[in-house]
């Protein structure tokens, strides 16, 4: 990961742009650089992964233009080619300095030909304008805020910019900014046209799209590793990439050492696919002790992303203390596709459309909130396989009578995707769903909710939680997070629209708790 700000204003308040800036340090710890942009400031921390020579240092410049971009940009190959033919000269190895080159040839167009997990600001230097834009998904983040005289503020985390703005929020994806408005480029969770591919067909594109997403995201200067949870997701990212290296990749995965669910399948699956496999155990007590800077380096109050952020910081805190790994490839956004344990109680295939759909624009805030901050929180970079434009697209096009869970088997598009290919045992593809934050074991949100309800008598409880209008706290843990998020975010929870819960509309899903493990269908998820 890297860390970018984009201050437009002239009358800069440099000791509150130092301040901001200088809180996401630990996503670039290899070098920082401001520079003064004629109407404000441009600032990179960076994380080197592509081109890690110096000549790989952002901000880019070409003439009077320049742009700091936190991101990968998977196409950049040919799309460095066709700028050579057209006179551009590169002096780096960057995927990124082709940016500045395709503003001048395409301008706002060429955020929709990016294949890319992005977000960047360039500054125009014959119009004296800022241009933010970010990928999709918003797998990179971006977030933005007005300063004292009105201008806007760009910066990778809302960390970066409470001491410059009064209100933070996140810069949609899928978006550009341009002449002080937001314009949709991709709203990739919209279907213009439903695919009915049958069966057979589907899958194969399935499997040969999700690969083509690994494949691409192997491609890096810096060492990569992956987080092997032992679940469907993870695994086959796992197994694709074990096929794709000459070498045995790396694994890791993390669980509480009395009931860890996850850690017997990660090793089943790492044995299987033959990586070099790490496992990571944690207690109690550690969990309790992460429990404030996980929340601080989240910027959320969300049971879900926090339960399931503790086993994701702990594991990437060992993989950057312990190891020279600088990539991570994850297996989140798969859920959001093809249905988790709630969607099983979809009432129709438009109501199962109509959640991924929401699901898949709110994702920013949540799994991919989740994961970004582990990983870079830790200097490591993530890449998001099942993130692939084309493959996020050709699913969500898919009829979703197709996606409905008919097979008893939820997800079973991508298992039989990959059915009797050898890419992973049959205990594994066909393995039930779990959540992360209960297979790392389930005494860890036993441990959350036991300390949560220490702090606070019932009058306490009622009493606090009411002091909040925006996604009031509901349970005693909800508004210990809610506290804590309070404490380094002050007046800011509006950047998160709610808690990530199942529809609760859908009968089966009015439950008072975000976990898998408190719906009738969770069965065999637990063993």
């Amino acid at each position: 990961m890297c860390s970018i700000i984009g201050y437009c204003d002239p009358e800069i308040d440099a000791q509150a742009f130092e301040e901001g800036f200088a809180r996401t340090k630990s996503r670039g710890p290899d070098d920082t650089r401001v520079i003064e942009t004629g109407k404000g400031l441009l600032g990179f921390h960076r994380l080197a992964i592509m081109g890690l020579h110096p000549e790989g240092m952002q901000p880019f410049r070409l003439d009077d233009d320049a742009v700091v971009c936190n991101g990968e940009i998977y196409d950049f190959l040919p799309i460095r080619e066709d700028l050579k033919a057209k006179g551009y000269t590169f002096e780096s190895d960057s995927d990124c300095e082709v940016l500045l080159p395709l503003w001048r040839e395409y301008g706002t167009d060429m955020f929709k030909l990016l294949d890319a997990e992005y977000a960047c600001v360039i500054y125009d230097g014959k119009t004296g304008e800022y241009i933010a834009a970010r990928d999709p998904i918003g797998i990179r983040p971006l977030y933005y805020g007005y300063d004292k005289n009105g201008k806007i503020v760009f910066a990778s985390e809302p960390k970066n910019l409470t001491p410059l703005t009064k209100k933070v929020m996140p810069f949609p994806p899928g978006h550009y900014w341009k002449n002080g408005a937001f314009v949709c480029y991709n709203d990739i969770a919209g279907v213009d046209e439903v695919c009915h591919d049958g069966l057979e067909t589907a899958c194969a594109n399935i499997r040969e799209k999700l690969i083509v997403g690994v494949k691409k995201r192997l491609v890096a200067d810096a060492k990569v590793g992956f987080l092997l949870s032992g679940g469907l997701d993870s695994s086959l990212v796992c197994a694709i990439a074990a096929r794709e290296s000459k070498e045995p990749i790396k694994t890791f995965a993390i669980g509480m050492e009395k009931d860890a669910i996850d850690l017997k399948y990660a090793r089943q699956a790492a044995e299987f696919i033959g990586s070099d496999h790490t496992e990571v155990f944690m207690t109690p007590e550690e969990v309790l002790s992460s429990l404030e800077t996980v929340i601080e380096a989240l910027g959320t109050f969300d049971i879900t992303t926090i339960r399931a952020s503790m086993g994701m910081y702990l594991v990437c805190k060992a993989i950057h203390e312990t190891t020279d790994i600088r990539v991570l490839l994850t297996g989140e956004i798969s859920d959001e596709l093809f249905g988790y344990k709630y969607t099983d109680f979809a009432p129709s295939a438009q109501a199962f459309q109509e959640e991924a759909q929401k699901r898949i624009r709110e994702l920013h805030m949540y799994d991919v909130l989740r994961a970004d901050r582990c990983i870079s929180v830790n200097s490591l970079e993530a890449r998001v396989p099942f993130g692939d434009i084309d493959f996020v697209q050709y699913v969500m096009a898919l009829d979703p009578e197709m996606k409905l869970n008919k097979y008893n088997k939820g997800k079973y598009l991508l298992r039989h995707a990959f059915e009797g290919l050898g890419y992973l045992p049959d205990e594994i593809l066909w393995r039930e769903k779990a959540a992360f934050s209960d297979a790392v074991g389930h005494s860890m949100v036993d441990d959350l909710k036991e300390f949560a309800a220490t702090q606070y008598t019932d009058e306490e409880f009622e009493e606090k939680r009411q002091q909040y209008t925006h996604a009031q706290p509901f349970t005693k843990e909800s508004l210990l997070y809610r506290e804590i998020f309070e404490k380094y975010y002050p007046g800011q929870a509006e950047m998160v629209v709610d808690f990530w819960m199942p529809n609760r509309s859908w009968e089966g899903c009015d439950v008072n708790d975000p976990s898998a493990r408190v719906l009738s269908n969770y069965g065999a998820s637990g063993t």
